[in-house]
């Protein structure tokens, strides 16, 4: 698939765009947004993979912790709005 389909498909789902949403506030751990969802924790790591395969999530990890950040490039470059 090509960025924009990928991009299109990680939006397309309201739990992805609720994920989008939450790291739009800032980096947050897997736990802390897997907590705010009542579904399977292998739900939660399946969109994230999406979401991450559009280039839409960054995951760092420092120490012990996995921290998942927002990226919104891939969005304005889908919209045209990007370099």
């Amino acid at each position: 698939m090509d960025q924009l389909t990928d991009v299109l498909t990680a939006i397309s789902h309201p739990s992805r765009r609720a994920i989008i949403g939450q790291l739009a506030a800032g980096p947050a751990r897997f736990t802390d947004i897997a907590k705010t969802f009542d579904t399977a924790l292998n739900s939660v790591t399946k969109h994230l993979k999406l979401l991450e395969r559009a280039g839409l999530i960054e995951r760092k990890k420092l120490g012990r912790e996995v921290f998942i950040s927002f990226r919104a490039e891939p969005l304005r470059e889908g919209s045209g709005l990007g370099a």
